[in-house]
């Protein structure tokens, strides 16, 4: 198979590792990439993924990015992300994106293996300007959704107010003289989150702690953790986010028994609404379903609708190559 192709005025050329800081340098010139994309983000784990990425260029210019595994028959953008799909230049139009796409069909129809596409694209809370025109061609080439995430989101200039029941577990804790710790001691709060998760869900963080200290030394601005201290300066919770241009995304919540009795989290949560990222347009508590979207944990998000959260959904889209004609399709 052929690792660059051209149609028309554009060309694709596969990722190699010797393109990491051409890929790098035009993530954050995109109008929808945040440092989730980045290579050093995506190749923590690389061992787990046979990637796939691709690179998409007008002439000599690079305009979009398409970060990308194959996984048997389909070709995925990616399962090992919590959003892919194409990074867009702020000059990509829907007539560019379509071309993008008819050269994506055209190099995938080269891969004898690959049968279909599995879509994940970026939530439009992560746009630093519109950019949906995949969506577009998507709903052109009759891909189906097949994961719906529902995530709870404030907007952050026009927050909700808490739910009684949180003000009221915020007024203790501020008598109770906790205090925030924003530092990289992960090793303090990551033995709450794996106890919180196991007792819960019968299951550990996506991320081990060697992982995330890694990842949080890549990206030390990106990735921030939050303790709260009680006044002997023990950990009782705390929680990790992820900071992008639009969004504060909070990947991984926990706290002791003690923790919530007193209100750590109702406290922390104050602070990093209407303080630590009131700059930011969204703060995101993240998803509460399981099995795709299929079933929803409803105590999970009765607490964060609780804070003020609302819906935003996280899909992923599948596309069969075998009913694609590109003639026809566009």
């Amino acid at each position: 198979m052929n690792e660059h192709i051209a149609e028309s005025r554009l060309n694709v050329t596969r990722y190699t590792q010797d393109l990491k800081h051409i890929w790098d340098q035009f993530v954050p010139e995109t109008k929808n990439g945040t440092f989730l994309l980045q290579r050093d983000y995506m190749d923590y784990h690389s061992d787990r993924f046979d990637d796939h990425s691709l690179m998409f260029y007008k002439g000599e210019q690079l305009i979009a990015l398409l970060p990308a595994h194959l996984s048997g028959n389909a070709f995925c953008t990616h399962n090992g992300l919590t959003y892919g799909g194409l990074l867009l230049s702020y000059q990509a139009t829907i007539d560019l994106v379509l071309e993008i796409f008819r050269l994506l069909f055209q190099y995938l129809k080269e891969i004898p293996e690959v049968e279909r596409i599995i879509y994940r694209p970026v939530p439009h809370i992560y746009h630093a300007y519109p950019s949906e025109e995949d969506l577009y061609v998507l709903f052109r080439t009759n891909a189906h959704v097949i994961e719906r995430k529902i995530s709870s989101v404030v907007l952050l200039d026009k927050p909700l107010p808490f739910r009684t029941l949180h003000r009221r577990k915020l007024k203790k804790a501020q008598h109770t003289g906790l205090n925030i710790c924003t530092d990289n001691a992960f090793e303090l709060f990551w033995p709450i989150l794996e106890a919180n998760l196991e007792k819960r869900y019968d299951a550990q963080p996506v991320h081990s702690l060697k992982e995330m200290m890694l990842l949080h030394c890549y990206f030390p601005a990106e990735i921030e953790l939050h303790r709260v201290v009680n006044v002997e300066g023990e950990t009782i919770g705390g929680c990790v986010v992820y900071v992008t241009r639009q969004v504060a995304h909070v990947q991984y919540i926990g706290s002791t028994e003690y923790g919530r009795s007193v209100g750590a989290l109702d406290y922390l949560f104050d602070y990093l609404l209407y303080d630590r990222y009131a700059n930011k347009k969204y703060f995101d508590f993240g998803t509460s379903v399981e099995e795709g979207g299929r079933y929803l944990n409803a105590g999970l998000i009765f607490q964060k609708e609780g804070f003020g959260g609302r819906a935003v959904v996280y899909d992923a889209y599948e596309l069969n190559l075998k009913f694609l004609s590109n003639d026809k399709v566009f």
